[in-house]
Parts: structure tokens; C-alpha cells; sequence
């Protein structure tokens, strides 16, 4: 992920959280912003020390990253995406992660279907 592919500033989550529809499942919670001008999505992440120590929660964070470079052939890229792990997230690995992703991102109609 580069810079220009992140949500960053507290000014710009705020944003998406009031203006943007939101979609879950157990281990995540997804809120989205269309952003028209944009060329490619950005994704902001959010993971509590709730859900576990420091290794767990960048774990879970490299997790997403990676599972939205994978996706991002079919994930629409005029979208601002701000993810949130629940607890649920800490224990799994990298494939239920992702189908965990790739569940929240259908329910919110965002990604086609995948072969």
C-alpha cells in the first residue's frame, strides 16, 4: 500500500463514519465513502487494543492490506474504505481473513464475483 492508498487523517475518518454506509460481519466491520474524483481506493484500518496485544493487532492489519492488494482487480476503486477488526479477528489466519473480507465487501456490493 502506498501513501496516496491510505486514510489517514482523524478529520478524514470522521468523514466517512458520518457520511458513509456502514456493513459487518463478525470479525469486521466496514464503512464506505464514494469518492468520484478518485482514481484508486484507499483504506483506512482500525484495530483496538481490545483485540489483542501489539504483534496481534499488526497481524491482523498486514492481513487486510495484503487481502485488499489481492482484491484489488475487483473491488471498486472510487471508494473510500475504512475498516474496523472486531475481537473475532485475532484468531484467524490469513485465508479466513480474507474470505471474512471478501464476505463484508459482497454484502456491501463492492467486489464482483471472484472465479
Amino acid at each position: 500500500m502506498n501513501k496516496r492508498q491510505r486514510v489517514k487523517k482523524s478529520k478524514e475518518f470522521q468523514k466517512i463514519f458520518n457520511h458513509g454506509k456502514s456493513f459487518a460481519n463478525r470479525q469486521f466491520v466496514l464503512y464506505l465513502l464514494p469518492k468520484v474524483e478518485q482514481e484508486e481506493f484507499r483504506i483506512g484500518l482500525s484495530v483496538s487494543k481490545k483485540v489483542g496485544n501489539a504483534v496481534t493487532r499488526n497481524r491482523i492489519k498486514r492481513y487486510i492490506k495484503q487481502s485488499f492488494l489481492e482484491l484489488k482487480d475487483v473491488i471498486n476503486p472510487k471508494m473510500d474504505y475504512v475498516i474496523i477488526a472486531r475481537n473475532q479477528a485475532a484468531s484467524l489466519d490469513f485465508h479466513d481473513s480474507k474470505k471474512s473480507l471478501e464476505h463484508v465487501l459482497k454484502v456491501a456490493k463492492m467486489i464482483q464475483k471472484i472465479n
